[in-house]
């Protein structure tokens, strides 16, 4: 089945300068991707005539469709109007359709139509407009050389009304489309090499119709299966065949079947399960509570978290001695052991975890450099420990601490 191609194309030099920005290519994309057209470029341009015209052109080399948006306000520096109609060859007239839209626009909110804006209902001959629902600059729709254009207003909820009320529907009229299955296999605690080599034979296998993706992240690895075809149930059962044969080769580090966080496997985990968590922290300064509580409904299983970032708090409210701290430091295992397990009976919790470790940039030491963090878990039967030599980076340190915990909690 032919693979529909689209372009997205953003005007205006505030996104260039880093004022504004662009939330418009990623909803697009995604709302594309659910009608299974592929994005295959996103293309940035400032108000300068000349780079929209190069821009058009290369897109039509590439796409068959290709959407612009911004530019299309009253004023002088809003040129997209104008760009269109040199790259079309056309001239520029008032729409009636468009001035009656623009007409009862402002009417409808008592007020009156002024010159400028009058000029937004006037339109390249060789477009056909597309309503503007909420706002005053109508769309267009192009048609050359099997290349649609569609231009978009800027301001997003017009966008987004516009894409969904008559542009998406009007692409699955004009082109056939395939269907697009996404499936996606989350892994964490295995690098992107070694899960590489881990499933290189079954990559190899994966019929030509269905291409994997890896999407490293700090900590994790997402798989994404990316299946094309005519029949959206023979491509799940298919898929869902694939997820299963690899399933035995990774299963020890896959921890959700679905486009989900880490944080939020792990909520579903506790909420099934109907344990409650809670947490030390010392290196983290309580990222690990903002991760956890980043989930609504987290105070079914969270419990709390005591930031006992001095030793005299890991002391004092976690009841760590002094003595301890003192022999073994407070980046050991015996510390982080014990601040675990206080915190689980201080806060009546099921489970509790703790980190402590050295961030960064300084306070490392040739026994313990920058990067050394020790973490704990325990349910009350068990506790364990584990040593983390991470980076120099303070924080990624602290998001990998967090995803370190996190996996433990999955794992335990």
């Amino acid at each position: 089945m032919t693979t529909i191609k689209a372009e997205i194309l953003t005007i205006g030099d505030e996104i260039l300068f880093g004022q504004i920005l662009d939330t418009n290519s990623q909803w697009i994309s995604t709302e594309l991707d659910k009608c299974g057209i592929r994005v295959v470029r996103k293309t940035s341009v400032g108000d300068n005539r000349k780079d929209i015209l190069t821009a058009f052109a290369e897109a039509q080399s590439r796409a068959d469709i290709v959407l612009v948006t911004g530019g299309l306000g009253p004023t002088n520096d809003d040129i997209t109007k104008s760009c269109f109609c040199e790259y079309f060859n056309c001239g520029e007239e008032i729409n009636e359709e468009a001035l009656k839209s623009i007409t009862d626009f402002f009417a409808k909110r008592g007020r009156e139509l002024t010159p400028i804006n009058r000029t937004q209902a006037s339109l390249p001959s060789a477009c056909k407009p597309i309503q503007n629902y909420h706002g005053t600059a109508p769309g267009m729709w192009f048609e050359q050389h099997n290349t649609v254009f569609i231009s978009m207003p800027g301001v997003p909820f017009e966008m987004k009304e516009m894409m969904l009320t008559t542009v998406l529907p009007q692409l699955q009229k004009h082109f056939t489309l395939p269907i697009i299955h996404h499936r996606w296999i989350k892994t964490v605690g295995i690098g992107e090499s070694f899960l590489a080599d881990i499933i290189k034979d079954w990559e190899a296998a994966l019929p030509a119709h269905i291409k994997l993706a890896y999407l490293p992240s700090l900590g994790e690895v997402k798989l994404r299966l990316t299946c094309l075809g005519s029949n959206l149930i023979a491509l799940q059962q298919e898929s869902e065949h694939l997820v299963q044969q690899v399933l035995p080769l990774i299963g020890e580090y896959v921890y959700a079947l679905e486009d989900i966080s880490l944080v939020g496997a792990i909520a579903k985990k506790l909420t099934t399960e109907q344990r409650t968590i809670a947490a030390a922290e010392s290196c983290t300064g309580g990222f690990v509570a903002h991760q956890l509580t980043s989930i609504a409904g987290s105070s079914i299983y969270f419990k709390g978290s005591i930031v006992a970032y001095h030793n005299e708090v890991k002391n004092q409210l976690l009841d760590i001695p002094v003595d301890m701290l003192q022999t073994h430091g407070a980046v050991s295992e015996e510390v982080v052991k014990l601040m675990a397990e206080n915190v689980r009976i201080k806060l009546k919790s099921d489970i509790g975890i703790a980190c402590s470790g050295i961030a960064g940039p300084e306070g490392g030491t040739a026994e313990k450099p920058v990067g050394t963090v020790w973490i704990a878990y325990t349910d009350g039967n068990k506790t364990i420990a584990k040593k983390l030599l991470l980076s120099t980076l303070r924080e990624n340190n602290i998001k990998l601490t967090a995803v370190h915990l996190l996996n433990m909690v999955r794992k335990g």
